[in-house]
């Protein structure tokens, strides 16, 4: 397995400062926040450190060598919008962006994008399978002629007060993933697994590796702390969603001893990246460092 970290932590660092942090930090790889330039729509989104629309084959070489030197790997292209919002508008743009990543990560030869399926709010889980099918059957097969591959966060996205009911991503769980890959079973089409969404949802973080094996692309490592007060006081079925925070890792309730098991169980030898996104580390530069830091030596046990 190849240890690195997603870069939408680092939301005002350039590209050479994040794989600079990298190498320094001894990392194998970075996934690459690439979104659209212009302004975050929430927390660790609208973060560009590869910018796709001015990607030409002389700055794909620029990317490239700069990695190269510094011993450091990407490890995707990641984009994690909405791609199924009822505004039809948005939904075109996160699509067509989508499309530019695949060709972007062919160009680069990374040959893999992580995202989000999306969903539709106004709809009901009947009818967001439907979209789904007819958003993403192209998606897939372009990027299956393309060589690329597209790798699936299982998020709810189910968090703030606009996401709310729902959430805004339909893959969180493998009812909806076996659809998925029955109705597009493409070997490049997978998952980009988090074992903390599970958790989230009450439910087993470590079977999916072993009952999903072959879709498992690209990983994140994030952990989470659930409250047994918070539930009690606001549940879990409304908005606030104070139930639980996201941890760095070692810092929450994942069994990271047994996850990184599974993993070599079912030999996994691909990419596996640390996600922050705990507040208690983010009140200034520094902190986000000492997280980045503190998580690649804790798991670096394990692996």
């Amino acid at each position: 397995m190849k240890l690195g970290f997603v870069s939408a932590i680092l939301p005002d660092d350039t590209y050479e400062q994040v794989m600079d942090l990298a190498q320094k930090e001894r990392f194998s790889c970075v996934e690459l926040a690439c979104w659209p330039c212009g302004k975050a729509e929430r927390r660790y989104a609208g973060v560009t450190h590869l910018d796709v629309d001015a990607l030409t084959p002389d700055r794909a070489r620029y990317y490239l060598d700069y990695a190269a030197r510094r011993g450091v790997a990407i490890s995707s292209l990641g984009y994690y919008p909405n791609t199924m919002d009822a505004d039809l508008e948005k939904r075109k743009a996160c699509i067509a962006h989508i499309y530019k990543l695949i060709d972007a990560s062919k160009l680069l030869g990374i040959n893999r994008v992580t995202t989000f399926i999306g969903r539709d709010r106004t709809k009901t889980p009947e009818e967001n399978i439907e979209l789904m099918l007819e958003v993403w059957k192209p998606i897939v097969t372009y990027a299956y002629n393309e060589g690329v591959e597209i790798a699936i966060e299982n998020c709810p996205m189910f968090y703030t007060k606009d996401e709310w009911p729902d959430g805004t991503n339909l893959a969180t769980c493998p009812y909806i993933w076996n659809i998925m890959f029955s109705e597009m079973p493409a070997p490049n089409f997978g998952l980009n697994y988090d074992p903390s969404h599970m958790l989230l949802q009450g439910t087993d973080y470590i079977r999916p590796l072993y009952d999903f094996k072959d879709r498992i692309l690209h990983v994140h490592l994030k952990d989470i702390k659930m409250s047994a007060e918070n539930i009690y006081q606001y549940g879990m079925f409304h908005y606030p969603a104070k139930f639980h925070s996201p941890k760095i890792i070692g810092l929450g309730d994942i069994d990271w001893g047994k996850f990184i098991s599974a993993l070599h169980d079912i030999r996994y030898n691909g990419y596996v990246c640390i996600e922050i996104e705990d507040k208690a580390f983010e009140s200034c530069r520094e902190d986000i460092l000492t997280a980045i830091s503190i998580s690649r030596r804790y798991v670096s046990n394990y692996m």
